[in-house]
């Protein structure tokens, strides 16, 4: 009785077998051909083949490493730091040394993580090229890092800048500091610019090296105010101003991904909610370490005015917001079950750390 069925299924199964051979055969047939020409040319074409392919493909493993494997990356990277015994910057804590900058130490670090510590992706040729003539940021793949990083150098140009317009210049005279001037400038150079400009001719210097660069200058600010020979003015209404401009920052990247997300419903096959999450996550990676190291840093005023409890409020949105590490990126419709939606979660929290921002800034203008 089974022996019919038996058979008739046999013969589906060696269809769908012949069927799956016949699209690999089909797949493989341009790949054999080239092997067959590859094999019929001439040993000196063989070798420049040999060479190209070597590098193409051994271009591609480096990129896809870098893209893909995160060294240093820990959202718990503040707890290194001994914040707690830390003293205000400038102030003399012995033997004629005065004490370092919470702030300058970890955005020194932030740019070590990013560029040293990392390979940059923006700028390497690879990413630069596409895939297939389409920017990485318009595909699924290999642009996480990417937008990471950026979000993490966005809040470490906004520090910069604040470092020289603030809170390393005495209040009431227009000298800046030349370390934070350069290092302001320097964190301001195109995170895509590589080895050769617009002018095929034209040599210049890739985006990494002027970041390491302004890492140096940071590192001669924080040795010279360890030398009691420069200046960070931790007044209240500098640091007022820091929060201001963070709040700013992080207000236009919660727009960002309010407008991504009322735009697209596209769930898990929108190609542009990932890079628009990991910059936000990027920035709100820096800024944990940054308000920590401000913390240290206006230690005083922060105790003046009874802000302790409201900062530490602040710091566990930061940490909470940094658990979100989904697999993958979705960008759903908010009132849909299958499909989350991974940019207004982000938003949501980028709006209460804004808001923790807001309150304290306002204890602090009072």
């Amino acid at each position: 009785m089974l022996d019919p069925v038996i058979e008739f299924f046999g013969k589906i199964f060696s269809a769908i077998k012949r069927g799956f051979l016949a699209v690999i055969a089909f797949i493989l047939a341009p790949f054999v051909a080239l092997i067959a020409w590859y094999k019929a040319s001439g040993w000196i074409l063989r070798i420049v083949i040999g060479f190209v392919v070597f590098f193409i493909f051994g271009g591609y493993g480096y990129f896809t490493y870098n893209t893909q494997v995160w060294h240093g990356f820990d959202p718990q990277y503040t707890d290194k730091y001994e914040f707690s015994e830390a003293a205000i910057p400038g102030t003399v804590v012995g033997n004629d040394l005065c004490a370092p900058s919470g702030i300058v130490t970890v955005t020194g670090d932030l740019i070590d993580f990013n560029v040293n510590q990392n390979a940059w992706v923006s700028s390497s040729l690879l990413y630069k090229a596409g895939f297939f003539g389409i920017d990485w940021d318009h595909t699924p793949f290999f642009d996480n890092k990417a937008s990471f990083q950026r979000g993490v150098n966005q809040a470490i140009r906004r520090t910069t800048a604040e470092l020289v317009d603030t809170l390393g210049r005495v209040r009431g005279t227009s000298q800046v500091d030349n370390d934070l001037q350069e290092a302001r400038g320097v964190m301001q150079t195109d995170e895509e610019r590589w080895y050769f400009s617009t002018n095929p001719f034209g040599f210049t210097t890739p985006s990494q090296s002027y970041y390491r660069t302004g890492q140096g200058h940071l590192n001669g600010y924080n040795q010279r105010l360890v030398k009691c020979d420069a200046v960070f003015d931790a007044r209240a209404d500098n640091l007022i101003r820091f929060l201001d401009r963070i709040a700013s920052d992080i207000g236009s990247t919660s727009a960002i991904l309010r407008t991504r997300s009322e735009s697209s419903n596209a769930g898990w096959f929108d190609t542009r909610a990932d890079d628009r999450f990991w910059f936000a996550f990027g920035q709100l990676y820096a800024y944990h370490g940054i308000l920590q190291a401000a913390h240290a840093d206006f230690v005083e005023v922060i105790s003046q005015r009874n802000l302790d409890r409201p900062w530490d409020e602040m710091e566990e949105q930061l940490v909470a917001a940094l658990r979100i590490q989904p697999a993958v990126i979705s960008n759903g419709n908010e009132s849909g079950w299958i499909m989350p939606t991974h940019l207004a979660t982000m938003g949501f929290y980028i709006l209460r750390f804004r808001s923790n921002l807001i309150e304290i800034r306002s204890i602090l203008d009072r």
